[in-house]
């Protein structure tokens, strides 16, 4: 491995001429004439300075680990197959080949499409099978997240292994990962996903030999690498101890707002004219104190379960008390009263004091007393109880927050003081994306789900994180707003080629003198760290993807801020019908048109001396190279799947 003291030399010195660059283009570049191009351009250049010192800080402290523990003996351990709607030949493949994984464990089949198909070829095989129960019924399902949390109530492993449908395990997988849990701080231990369905030139970009390998090696040097959904291994007491703490807090956060809201509740209620009633206006007051003495059990330390069932009691009291008056006061009513409680029959209210209590309680819950100007009041009652009623089980172990549960659950693994380990060892092979529209719907999940998080738990101000863990989390989810960047990036030659427009004002010495060196050192970097793999396709993607990334933000954006429902889509492991893809890419194939005519139109202005000749050639530089970077996706639309036989015919030639 090269040597980590030149790729730290190397790192730094490419942030030094970064910013010794974008300095110098905030200062003294920018064409204030055409403010609207040159602003957003020096704007996205410092994002893509701020995204190069975040990868540099990521590799900065870079593991080996070389050879893993001893596995130890006589763990339990559950392994997960989680499915949904993927052929059973291959759910049954991947079964098989867990259950011949040599340490001792038990394989289970996570069956989210309830097939009795399934069950019956899972049982023959001698593996279990758990599909969700009639309480998941009318309640949020959760996708994977729901499966997985419903399996751990199901089973009693001491350590799960987590493997996606398409995931063949190796024999030796639990011999090289379960040592870890020596340490008993360690929440799970995360393998590379690899794929064996991927031909040499990788049209999709689904290695991602980046990201498995120097950004997750970089991750675990600083205790932040991450869960990945699947080849992972995970301690059953972390996750149930975080769904114990998220329990917790999911319920501290409704019990506050119950309680807020109460309190707002009565400020209306007191300016109805219900209200003017003395009787009224004394049950808002025993209202408004019992929600203030429950805020007051919180803040003081008291229990949930103490302060609800305080505000419970004490508005239960009030209003017994109110409809009790109402039935000593009102004897004219008492035959409306026998009316609307004929259970009660005639001569008995009043005569027996259980069937007072009764038709107190009956009033109380009806509001049938002058209770109008508490119409909410039930409601309140119902929000301020320490039971989950909303969801399927109380306890939910895997973060529920986003359409990906594993990077949520990973940050809160960390925030609770759990490590983490990453082993780059391939120990499970996998089937990528066969197509575009399937790379596509992958990639827009991954990303949709990430910045969920970003939105709903920043890193940067979540409790319990170290620094370098804030802002290696933040890392991963700053890169998916680069959609933005890249339509400026694609604006800039546009801009100048058509219309003459120039962002830079100083397109001379002094700006080669800062550019060059700042992006050849950047590629050398990527160079070192990748160790002879092959990032240039990632690279591609990273902007070619722009319409994906921007979708993605802005969807997700709308799901967190707005509640727009966000659909779950499982990526297809198999070809099925081909889909067109041009419609999925229409518009970087109309980026890529302007920018060829735009180098056509800006060789004819420079002939007609209506173009600077330095300009004109930087900006035709500039054009091509997006182009080479968007045509990626030529060789994705073409590509028809992967075709073992061809590999054969190679490697036999």
């Amino acid at each position: 491995m090269m040597s980590i003291h030149a790729i730290r030399i190397v790192a730094a010195l490419t942030v030094a001429m970064g910013l010794i660059y974008i300095l110098w283009r905030w200062t003294a570049s920018l064409n204030w004439a055409a403010w609207w191009i040159a602003v957003p351009l020096v704007a996205a250049e410092t994002y893509s300075l701020v995204d190069v010192s975040l990868f540099a800080f990521t590799i900065w402290r870079m593991s080996t680990r070389d050879n893993a523990p001893s596995a130890p003996q006589g763990l339990t351990v559950d392994v997960f197959i989680t499915t949904y709607n993927e052929d059973p030949e291959l759910v049954l493949a991947t079964t098989r080949a867990a259950l011949a994984i040599r340490y001792p464990h038990t394989t289970w089949v996570l069956d989210d499409g309830a097939r009795p198909e399934l069950r019956e070829a899972v049982a023959r095989l001698g593996a279990g099978y758990v599909s969700r129960g009639e309480e998941w019924l009318g309640k949020p399902p959760h996708a994977k997240a729901g499966n997985l949390n419903n399996a751990l109530h199901e089973t009693q492993g001491e350590f799960v292994l987590v493997l996606d449908a398409d995931q063949v395990p190796r024999p030796e997988i639990l011999d090289r990962t379960l040592g870890y849990f020596n340490n008993r701080r360690v929440a799970f231990v995360q393998t590379p996903q690899w794929f064996g369905n991927v031909p040499q030139n990788d049209p999709l970009g689904s290695q991602a030999p980046l990201f498995y390998g120097p950004i997750q090696q970089g991750k675990d040097g600083w205790n932040a690498a991450f869960f990945c959904g699947s080849n992972a291994v995970l301690r059953r007491e972390a996750l149930m101890r975080l769904g114990l703490e998220g329990y917790v807090a999911d319920t501290e956060r409704r019990v506050r707002r119950a309680l807020a809201a109460g309190r707002a509740v009565v400020r209306t209620a007191r300016r109805r004219p219900e209200a003017r009633d003395p009787r009224v206006a004394s049950l808002l007051g025993r209202v408004e104190g019992a929600l203030g003495e429950g805020s007051r059990r919180l803040a003081s330390g008291g229990s949930f379960g103490d302060a609800t069932y305080a505000v419970q009691a004490n508005v239960d009291a009030a209003v017994r008390t109110l409809v009790a008056e109402d039935l000593a006061n009102a004897s004219a009513d008492v035959a409306t009263l026998r009316a609307e409680l004929g259970e009660f029959g005639e001569g008995t209210l009043g005569d027996d004091p259980a069937d007072l209590d009764a038709a107190v309680d009956r009033l109380a819950a009806r509001d049938l007393s002058p209770l109008g100007a508490l119409e909410s009041l039930g409601t309140l009652l119902d929000a301020v109880s320490v039971e989950r009623l909303h969801e399927a089980q109380p306890i939910m172990p895997l973060s529920t927050i986003s359409v990906t549960e594993d990077m949520s659950t990973s940050m809160r693994l960390h925030a609770s003081g759990w490590r983490s380990i990453y082993h780059h060892e391939v120990l499970a092979v996998g089937l990528a994306p066969e197509d575009l529209p399937a790379m596509l719907t992958q990639r827009m999940r991954w990303a949709q789900g990430t910045v969920q998080v970003m939105l709903r738990e920043n890193p940067l101000t979540m409790r319990g994180l170290s620094w370098p863990q804030r802002i290696l989390y933040f890392a991963t989810m700053w890169s998916y707003l680069s959609g933005f960047a890249a339509v400026v990036y694609f604006a800039g030659p546009l801009a100048y080629l058509l219309f003459g427009v120039p962002p830079v004002t100083a397109l001379n010495t002094s700006f080669f003198e800062r550019f060059v060196p700042f992006m050849v050192l950047n590629q050398v970097l990527f160079v070192l760290v990748a160790q002879g793999a092959k990032t240039w396709r990632g690279q591609q993607y990273s902007l070619a993807l722009f319409p994906t990334w921007i979708r993605a933000c802005t969807s997700a954006a709308a799901n967190v801020w707005f509640g727009r429902p966000l659909a779950f889509a499982v990526t297809p492991k198999s070809r099925g019908e081909r889909r067109a893809a041009l419609p999925l890419v229409w518009p970087q194939a109309v980026v890529g048109g302007l920018l060829l005519v735009a180098c056509v139109t800006g060789a004819v202005r420079w002939g007609f001396g209506l173009g600077e000749g330095l300009g004109t050639v930087v900006n035709i530089v500039w054009a091509i190279f997006d182009v080479v970077l968007l045509s990626v996706l030529v060789g994705a639309a073409r590509y028809r799947g992967f075709d073992p036989t061809v590999v054969a015919d190679k490697e036999e030639a």
